[in-house]
């Protein structure tokens, strides 16, 4: 199995069997070896401040947590020489998030905002991974560091 057919299963878990995910609208839209892409569109529902009508803070680090747990994955996947299903079935389960640093730069305020990871560090265990969140203009609205049970 390669490593973009892996890839390819998780993002389909992501995108289609995760009801919250299904909820807040969020998608996968891009996760290859060159990085992760993880958007949402507006809604009422992910409003935080009715006032001035922006992005809750909350939906804010779930984009940065997701984005993180996808990366920190791919990272794994990219340390196999033969990635199979077996890898898929032992590893994913064990995804999940030890730590979440978020930094709120700008008001969310947007149509659509989109994460991007990277790899910091993969180990056999933990991952460490950088996010960011901008919005569909371009503008960061923060940016996020994970720390990733990996194995």
């Amino acid at each position: 199995m390669t490593q973009q057919a892996i890839l390819d299963q998780v993002s389909t878990i992501f995108n289609d069997h995760l009801p919250f995910h299904r909820h807040l609208g969020l998608r996968v839209t891009r996760y290859d070896a060159e990085g992760v892409e993880v958007a949402i569109d507006m809604a009422d529902h992910l409003i935080g401040n009715v006032h001035q009508q922006i992005l809750h803070g909350g939906v804010t680090a779930t984009l940065l947590d997701v984005t993180g747990g996808l990366t920190a994955f791919a990272g794994v996947v990219a340390r196999e020489e033969a990635p199979s299903m077996a890898l898929l079935e032992q590893k994913l389960p064990k995804l999940g998030t030890i730590d979440l640093r978020v930094d709120y730069l700008r008001p969310g305020r947007g149509s659509q905002f989109i994460a991007t990871g990277t790899i910091i560090r993969t180990g056999n265990k933990v991952a460490v991974c950088r996010m960011e969140l901008h919005n569909e203009s371009g503008t960061h609205i923060a940016f996020g560091t994970g720390t990733y049970m990996v194995g």
